[in-house]
């Protein structure tokens, strides 16, 4: 099978690309550089270039906290066209199959936990990251439009926070665990870190992350979202203590209660995606981390070096 990889060059996107190839598939790696997703003529120009049979869109411009205060605009725009052509061509190329990531970030600031895809419309997202999370909320109404009026078959997925090998390690948009990662490897000073390290995360090892992605394109065809995690929740301040350990950190995490603290609380119901196509994650958070590292060791920072 042809199989089309928005962001195949990306974190997640590498990872699935490994994975689509180790079964078989020809796959198509489609990168920013070469295509920028929100004009719609480069979004043309990729699917006529990739004639696939499947798409993967995990093609997304997003990043922590400070850079969505910093990118609200941006993040929203860049999000939403990018889905709305996705979607669009897939059905103009009459592409049997597209497979869409969400974002946690889409559900309600306060929704109840373990947070449950029922309860994605239940209320308006964390401030912060509202604008990118709202832009993939609407690419599902898309796609359930879609499905309705044309009869296109694109499935939905919101997975946890993501962390492993090859992930963003960028000194101002990195998600928590990198940047965490970057600030503590090799430092023996002072690491502040922003809110008071009471919210709490999911966070789904990139592989794992990756097979579910597999498993969902071979196996389901619904309109209705599906998370994919771990269901483990996990405080940031027990997460700063982790990776502390992990990477030998002995200097002092100071709390900056000035700063946001993003949302209260996050983690998942993961059991339609293991009813539905048999997905459950396999990777332990202390193991994932410790490979993490070893990778940000080995590589980025040995990069930077040179």
């Amino acid at each position: 099978m042809r199989a089309l990889v928005t962001g195949g060059g990306g974190f997640l996107g590498s990872h699935l690309v490994e994975r689509l190839e180790a079964a078989g598939q020809d796959v198509f790696v489609a990168r920013r550089r070469d295509y920028d997703l929100t004009r719609f003529e480069d979004a043309e120009r990729m699917y006529a270039d990739a004639q696939p049979e499947i798409v993967f869109h995990l093609a997304a411009e997003v990043g922590g906290i400070g850079a969505n205060r910093s990118n609200p605009g941006r993040y929203w725009y860049a999000n939403l066209m990018m889905g709305a052509h996705v979607l669009e061509l897939s059905r103009l190329n009459e592409v049997p199959k597209t497979v869409v990531t969400g974002t946690v970030c889409a559900y309600p600031k306060f929704t109840p936990v373990p947070f449950r895809e029922d309860d994605l419309w239940n209320g308006y997202p964390e401030e912060t990251n509202a604008p990118y999370g709202v832009a993939k909320k609407s690419i599902l109404v898309g796609a359930q439009a879609y499905r309705d009026q044309y009869g296109t078959n694109a499935i939905f997925l919101l997975p946890a926070n993501l962390y492993g090998p090859r992930d963003n390690f960028h000194l101002t948009n990195a998600h928590v665990i990198p940047d965490l990662i970057r600030k503590m490897v090799g430092s023996t000073g002072e690491v502040v870190l922003w809110g008071d390290g009471s919210p709490t995360r999911e966070f789904l090892f990139v592989d794992d992350a990756a097979a579910g992605l597999q498993l969902a394109a071979e196996r389901y065809d619904g309109a209705e979202p599906v998370n994919l995690g771990t269901g483990v929740e996990t405080s940031i301040r027990e997460l700063a203590e982790t990776i502390a350990d992990l990477t030998g950190f002995e200097g002092e995490i100071v709390w900056d209660t000035s700063m946001p603290n993003g949302q209260p609380r996050r983690s998942l119901d993961t059991s339609r995606a293991k009813e539905l196509f048999g997905f459950e994650a396999k990777t332990r958070f202390r193991d994932g981390l410790a490979r993490t590292i070893a990778w940000y060791r080995e590589h980025a920072l040995a990069h930077a070096a040179s």
